[in-house]
């Protein structure tokens, strides 16, 4: 009797059980929400936005270290590229998005 019931047991869940776990995840990862084309323009328009701000803070803080020689600002004038990490980051990410498209 023993042996009878492993294969009860295995064949189904070999056969039916492990396909419709499978199958049941791929249809939850396929109907999983993205970014739509506007959220990915509107995600574009906002680390534009970032970029232009982020160059007129350093344009701010240069004219503001050439008029009061008292001023120090945050990160080191000349090394700006702490400051700027974040948006190079934001920067790669957008453009690997882009070639996943293509």
């Amino acid at each position: 009797m023993e042996d009878i019931v492993v294969p009860l047991v295995a064949f189904p869940t070999l056969f039916i059980g492990l396909p419709w776990l499978i199958f049941h995840y791929v249809t939850k990862w396929k109907t999983a929400p993205t970014l739509t084309h506007s959220d990915e323009a509107l995600l574009e328009e906002l680390y534009q936005l970032a970029r232009r701000l982020d160059e007129r803070m350093d344009t701010v803080e240069r004219l503001v270290a050439a008029e009061h020689p008292q001023f120090h600002p945050a990160v080191p004038l000349p090394n700006r590229e702490v400051d700027n990490q974040p948006l190079h980051e934001i920067a790669e990410t957008l453009n690997r998005r882009r070639d996943q498209r293509r």
